[in-house]
């Protein structure tokens, strides 16, 4: 997830300092679609909730741990 010093960066080496997308993309150590979503848009931070949560591993053995465990 990118943050506001991330995003601010981003914009601030871009507009201040003149560098590509593609340097800034190495030098920040994100992708290049990253550097071009912030850029393009007006957001100063980018969240995303998930639709489904995903099922944790050890789900069907719970029972079966914290039994052996007690």
């Amino acid at each position: 997830m990118t943050g506001v010093e991330t995003i601010a960066r981003i914009r601030f080496e871009h507009f201040q300092n003149g560098k590509g997308i593609k340097r800034i993309a190495r030098e920040l150590g994100i992708a290049r679609d990253t550097v071009r979503k912030v850029l393009r848009s007006g957001a100063t931070e980018f969240t995303y909730k998930r639709e489904v949560q995903p099922q944790r591993k050890l789900g069907a053995w719970v029972e079966a741990l914290t039994g052996i465990l007690e």
